[in-house]
C-alpha cells in the first residue's frame, strides 16, 4: 500500500514533504496564538482548494459557487448541535449528505442538459445565491441575525463536540489537509483519475473512447461537494457563528478557489502553495497597515486581484509547476 502510494514520487520530494509535515506538527509549540490562527487559515484554504481542485483541476468543471457546500455543511452540523446537542461528528453525516445531494442536483441539471463552460460556472453561482437568500429568511437557523454556537471553554479540549483550544482545531485541519492530499494523489493514479483527465482535455474524445463522461463528472462534483462540507463543519465550530451573507457570498467562493489558481490548477501541491502565499502575504500586509496606522478599505481584495493578474500574465500554469522544475520535483505529479 505504502509502495503504491509513493510510486513515482522522488526521494527529494518525500523528504521535503516530511520536513514540512514535521514543522507543521511542531508549530503550536513554537508560535503564538495569532500565527497559529494564520496557519489554521492556510490549512483551511489548502484543504478546500484541494477539494475544489478535484472538480476543476482534475475533471475540468469550473465551479464559482463552492461556498454553497461550505455553508450547507456548516449550517447542518451547527444547527443539529445548537438545537439538539448532536455531536458535529454525527452531524457531519448530515452535512455530507446534504452537500453531496446539492452537488448531485447541480451536476445532474448541468450535465444531463449539456450545460458546460461558463454557463456551468454561472449555474453554481446561482445556487450559492439561492442558498444565501434562503438562509437569510430561514428562522430555524436565525436567518440574517446569525447562528451562534455556545462557547464553553478554550482550554479543555472536547474533541467529540469540537469544543476547545485553537491548537485542537489546528491539528484537526492539518490531518484533514494531509488526508485530502493523499486522497487526491491516489485518485490521480487511479482509473477514475485518468478518466477525469481525459474528460478535462477533450470530452468528445473521452466519450469516443467509451468513457461515461456523465457518470465520472458526477463523481467529481459529488466528491468535491462532500469534502468541502467537512471544511464547513470545522469552520462553524472554530468561529462559533454563521451568517448567510458571510458564508454563502460569492466573495467567499472566490477566496476558496484563489489558492489552487495561484498555486497551479490540476496539481497536487499547487493548492498548498497558493494557500500559503495568499494567506501569509495578505495577513502580513494587513499587519503592516495596522503597524503604520493606515487603513485602506478592501486592501486584501486588491491584493488578491493583483496576485491573480500577475499569475495570469506571467505564470499561467500557476506558481508550483516552475517552482517544482526549479527544485527538481516536476515528476512528483502528473501535470499533463
Amino acid at each position: 500500500m505504502i509502495r503504491h502510494l509513493l510510486d513515482g514520487v522522488p526521494r527529494r520530494g518525500i523528504a521535503l514533504l516530511l520536513v514540512l509535515l514535521a514543522i507543521l506538527l511542531a508549530a503550536p509549540y513554537l508560535v503564538g496564538g495569532y500565527v497559529l490562527s494564520v496557519l489554521f487559515l492556510i490549512l483551511y484554504f489548502a484543504y478546500v482548494g484541494q477539494a475544489w481542485n478535484i472538480m476543476m483541476g482534475f475533471a475540468g468543471q469550473l465551479s464559482l459557487g463552492h461556498s454553497l457546500y461550505v455553508g450547507l455543511g456548516a449550517y447542518a452540523a451547527a444547527a443539529l448541535y445548537v438545537h439538539f446537542g448532536i455531536s458535529p461528528w454525527i452531524g457531519l453525516g448530515a452535512s455530507i449528505i446534504i452537500s453531496g445531494f446539492a452537488g448531485a442536483v447541480i451536476g445532474f441539471l448541468a450535465f444531463r442538459f449539456g450545460v458546460s463552460g461558463v454557463y456551468f460556472a454561472i449555474l453554481t453561482i446561482a445556487f450559492a445565491e439561492f442558498a444565501r437568500i434562503g438562509f437569510d429568511h430561514f428562522a430555524w437557523v436565525s436567518g440574517s441575525s446569525g447562528l451562534f454556537l455556545p462557547v464553553e471553554n478554550y482550554t479543555e479540549n472536547d474533541f467529540w463536540n469540537l469544543r476547545g483550544s485553537p491548537a485542537m482545531f489546528y491539528y484537526l485541519m492539518l490531518a484533514m489537509t494531509v488526508a485530502a492530499f493523499l486522497l487526491c494523489h491516489l485518485l490521480l493514479k487511479s482509473r477514475v483519475g485518468y478518466y477525469w483527465l481525459a474528460i478535462r482535455e477533450s470530452p468528445e474524445a473521452a466519450q469516443a473512447l467509451g468513457i461515461n463522461i456523465f457518470k465520472y463528472k458526477m463523481y467529481a462534483v459529488v466528491l468535491s461537494a462532500a469534502m468541502t462540507s467537512l471544511a464547513g463543519v470545522v469552520f462553524a465550530f472554530y468561529y462559533n457563528n454563521l451568517f448567510p451573507e458571510q458564508i454563502f457570498h460569492i466573495s467567499r467562493s472566490i477566496e476558496l478557489i484563489l489558492g489552487p489558481i495561484i498555486g497551479g490548477v490540476g496539481t497536487l501541491v499547487g493548492p498548498l502553495v497558493g494557500a500559503f502565499l495568499l494567506t501569509a502575504l495578505a495577513e502580513g500586509l494587513r499587519e503592516l497597515m495596522l503597524q503604520i496606522g493606515v487603513e485602506v478599505p478592501g486592501v486584501k481584495q486588491v491584493f488578491y486581484g493583483f496576485c491573480l493578474l500577475w499569475v495570469v500574465m506571467f505564470l499561467p500554469d500557476g506558481v508550483w509547476p516552475p517552482l517544482a522544475r526549479l527544485l527538481g520535483l516536476h515528476k512528483t505529479e502528473r501535470e499533463d
